[in-house]
């Protein structure tokens, strides 16, 4: 059937397939003129309010018209204020059900220093949790897909990563790592520079960068890729500089507040990502996994703290009289 054809969705059906409404109103804000970026603001800062009001009421509410609702409206995808409406109250309602409402309600709040640990840590815990999510929903499960098939088949793997970044780039060289592959995390950009110029067509580059826009990270992806690497980027930030370099990108998701860096506030979401490609490579490779795993399992074990006791303290025989040491 022809889009045209009556089967065809419409666009509200459209915009319902694409990931949750106040997530994607999060990511186009640099997009939003400034008549549209108080609606927006309105929007995230009341969830639940907005699913409620009127037209005339949000636009009191966002200092704006009622001709500007209908703009953001169809900026968003959606053909009026009521499949807004209905698309703001389905998620905020998924929520209720989820039992998060109690965490959620104050997410916009900043934290003060007079707050108290107590609020200091359910604020954190929620902006995390909520930045989960919204990865979970806008992630392109077919693009990490992608990646693992590359990763699992790769000769060599280089990860990249500077700053914060570099934190999240480790954790999946070592995930890899774990698992038999052969991969290096490279966060300081002349070592990262040699690496990328020995890479070939069989090898896999993966870059970390939260804004997609760090000058060396970008450096160091756009050398692997000079060289036939597949390239592949992790970034909060869609369609960022970095995104030209890289074959396939993933996105994280990421949520402004005040009291953390940008860089910071994403980690957890960029992890959550992480973990999930070093699985599904993981999956691919289930035996060569299993024998890497327990190779490394039996090189360490002496190491290991129940190990080393009955090794310097052996327990008596059985008439009492303790055992020589080998």
């Amino acid at each position: 059937m022809s889009p045209s054809g009556a089967d065809a969705p419409d666009e509200s059906e459209r915009a319902s397939a694409l990931p949750g409404v106040l997530e994607r109103i999060r990511r186009q804000a640099g997009e939003f003129s400034e008549a549209l970026s108080r609606v927006a603001e309105q929007v995230l800062a009341d969830p639940e309010g907005a699913a409620h009001a009127t037209i005339m009421d949000l636009a009191e509410l966002s200092g704006t018209s009622p001709g500007t609702i209908t703009r953001f409206c169809r900026h968003l995808g959606y053909d009026g204020y009521a499949a807004l409406r209905v698309a703001i109250a389905t998620e905020t309602g998924r929520a209720s059900a989820r039992g998060e409402t109690g965490w959620d309600v104050n997410i916009g709040q900043e934290i003060s220093p007079d707050d108290p640990l107590e609020q200091v840590l359910k604020q954190l815990i929620t902006v995390d949790a909520a930045m989960l999510r919204d990865t979970v929903d806008t992630l392109d499960l077919a693009a990490v897909e992608r990646v693992a098939a590359a990763v699992g088949q790769a000769r060599r793997v280089d990860v990249y990563g500077v700053g914060s970044s570099a934190i999240v780039a480790r954790e999946l060289q070592m995930g890899f790592y774990r698992t038999g592959v052969a991969a290096w995390a490279w966060t300081e950009v002349h070592d990262a520079l040699a690496s990328a110029a020995i890479l070939g067509a069989d090898d896999v580059a993966i870059a970390v960068s939260h804004s997609g826009a760090t000058a060396e990270t970008i450096e160091m992806l756009t050398e692997a890729a000079s060289r036939g690497a597949t390239t592949v980027a992790i970034t909060a930030c869609r369609d960022s500089p970095i995104s030209e370099v890289a074959d396939v990108e993933l996105l994280s998701a990421a949520r402004r507040t005040g009291f953390r860096a940008d860089m910071l506030a994403t980690r957890h979401s960029q992890l959550l990502v992480a973990d999930l490609v070093h699985i599904a490579v993981a999956q691919r490779r289930f035996p060569e996994t299993m024998v890497a795993l327990e190779s490394r399992a039996r090189a360490v074990v002496g190491h290991r703290p129940e190990r080393i006791e009955p090794t310097l303290y052996p327990p008596p025989d059985a008439e009492g009289a303790p055992r020589p040491r080998r």
